[in-house]
């Protein structure tokens, strides 16, 4: 990881070495900025998000007693993903509801989960079962929602689909408590 992260800051289009990365103070203001600004906050975004994948990822398989049960596989995902898109479709200037709102879609998809696999006590099976189905209901909620908002379907496709253009200070303040809490 420490390894990607000097190499992210290295490699761009504007060439900045490791030793003017252990001294910024001595590069010039336009490589200080892009190292500062641009290169930094995405590659601390992209650490952040890295161990909130793998924590979540660890955790439901620890709860679930199941190494199958991945985010994907059981319908949390979706869940998430509809609930986060429903914020950005609707409110596309509240940027930061939209990960407390992702968290409560997946909770919910996550009791839904538990509903529907509940049959004299829990297991795997039927828990995987529940959670493909509720995975296949909530992706047509969030096909649903990208056909009825298509004017902004581009920004939601990128945010199911992820990436760390544009990323900024910002960002790393918003996930950054999720990542401690985790």
């Amino acid at each position: 990881m420490i390894v990607a992260f000097i190499v992210s800051l290295i490699n761009g289009s504007v060439e900045i070495t490791t030793s003017q990365i252990l001294n910024v103070d001595t590069i010039d203001e336009t490589k200080r900025q892009i190292l500062i600004n641009i290169r930094l906050p995405r590659s601390i975004v992209a650490i952040l998000v890295g161990i909130n994948l793998s924590l979540s990822g660890a955790i439901l398989q620890a709860v679930m007693k199941n190494p199958l049960a991945d985010p994907h596989i059981i319908g949390i995902s979706s869940g998430a993903g509809l609930f986060g898109i429903f914020v950005m479709l609707v409110k596309s200037d509240a940027d930061n509801l939209i990960i407390p709102a992702a968290f409560v879609g997946a909770m919910l998809a996550a009791f839904l989960i538990y509903v529907l696999a509940w049959k004299d006590g829990i297991k795997p099976i039927r828990v995987i079962l529940a959670g493909v189905a509720v995975s296949a209901f909530l992706g047509a909620g969030i096909s649903a929602m990208l056909i009825f908002y298509s004017e902004k379907v581009h920004s939601a496709l990128i945010w199911m689909i992820g990436g760390l253009s544009a990323r900024s200070w910002n960002h790393v303040e918003i996930i950054l408590p999720y990542t401690i809490v985790g």
